[in-house]
């Protein structure tokens, strides 16, 4: 399989340093060799590839912007050129990542206590543990202020009942980060699998996300430790505030399945010919197709730019990652469409990626807040007004 050739019209890749252009190329390679000989397969059969989760965290994909404990500690730059490149592969592999680092240890690390980060952090930056993060729940996604499950305190123990949907991970987790109603207001606990009254359910049927695990996480009367409170995660901004890690490298990653879906694209319509034995390409509809395509994506690569160095000098705000999110995830989704589109009938085969990607970016763009919530997110940030309600 050729290595991937990379998508850089407006020489963007002169704004990178060395060191980013070589942490991007050794998860291109990554990606190259070991995830799209396999991503196929895994899509198909509704598995994701656990087989590369050693190899990921030896090249320190694991909380890559992270410090301590064994995290490679890279700019915020670095690692959504990671994103990018695992979501070329599939979202769903992106996903894992973002959850295991950007939800999960970054909640540790954050808001956990040293003894929280000691015992968990090295094991899942390493990849010998796995990590979900329990927000959602059946009735309350885009409003998790709503949320149902509760936590009481019982001596030394504190008690769990609720229930957590569309959880990535939640069925292979070790530990889950889930947040709970208190007396004293919203807060996250570690319960970890095999805690009696912990249950996780993998979600079958999807027709989307194929290649990762989705679950669904129940707590009747689960009983954990006192110290599995994280000590600083005090009410619901603790918990949005994990979520703008994670939707910061979802608008890098997106960039990636775009980037794949506008090559495949270009590819097939120079070599494919029709009409006097002419290339498609040829063609003045499809020439527009392609500039659409390259020029939305080059969009996109200057607005994650801007916002990944704004994060790394301190001075990203949540509206700036909202607009990031929003507008890539849509972009890539209709890159992917196009892509299908421009391919006919041979672009619903499996052998070419924009029905792969086209099914993964409908979820993409729905979580870690859905278009319209960013949109008003965006819309309270330039207005001052709040319109969510």
């Amino acid at each position: 399989m050729p290595s991937f050739p990379g998508v850089d019209y407006l020489r963007i890749d002169s704004l990178f340093s060395e060191q980013e252009l070589l942490v991007r190329r050794t998860a291109r390679q990554f990606v190259d060799d070991r995830v799209l000989p396999l991503i196929r397969d895994c899509f198909r059969e509704a598995r994701f590839p656990s087989e590369l989760i050693p190899e990921m965290g030896r090249l320190g994909f694991f909380g890559a912007n992270l410090e301590g404990y064994g995290c490679l500690g890279l700019n915020n730059v670095e690692y959504g050129l990671i994103m990018q490149e695992l979501e070329r592969g599939d979202s769903g592999l992106r996903s894992f990542v973002s959850v295991q680092g950007a939800l999960v240890m970054y909640s540790i690390l954050t808001y956990g206590s040293d003894e929280q980060k000691r015992h968990w952090l090295p094991r899942l930056q390493s990849g010998d543990a796995i990590g979900c993060f329990g927000l959602t729940e059946p009735g309350f996604g885009s409003n998790p202020a709503g949320m149902l499950t509760k936590a009481r305190r019982e001596g030394s123990e504190w008690i769990l009942d609720g229930e957590k949907t569309w959880i990535t991970n939640g069925s292979i987790a070790d530990v889950a980060i889930v947040w709970a109603r208190t007396e004293d207001g919203i807060r996250g606990f570690l319960v970890e699998n095999g805690v009696p009254g912990f249950g996780a359910q993998e979600i079958h049927g999807k027709l989307s996300m194929r290649a990762s695990v989705t679950a669904s996480l129940s707590l009747r009367g689960c009983r954990v430790p006192e110290g599995a409170m994280l000590p600083g995660a005090k009410g619901l901004k603790a918990a949005l505030a994990c979520l703008t890690q994670a939707r910061y490298g979802i608008g890098w990653g997106v960039i990636g399945a775009a980037m794949d879906c506008y090559e495949a694209a270009r590819s097939y319509s120079v070599l494919r010919k029709q009409f006097d034995d002419r290339p498609i390409a040829s063609h003045q509809l499809v020439q527009e197709k392609l500039a659409w395509m390259i020029t939305e994506i080059t969009k996109a690569q200057l607005l994650a730019l801007q916002v990944g160095r704004l994060k790394d000098q301190g001075k990203a705000e949540p509206a700036h990652v909202s607009m990031l999110k929003r507008n890539n995830a849509a972009m890539a989704l209709d890159c992917a469409r196009l892509s299908r589109d421009l391919a006919g009938a041979n672009g619903i085969m499996e052998e070419y990626p924009a029905m792969r990607h086209m099914c993964n970016l409908e979820t993409v763009k729905t979580y870690e807040g859905t278009d319209h919530i960013h949109a008003l997110v965006i819309g309270e940030r330039v207005t001052g007004i709040a319109a969510y309600k």
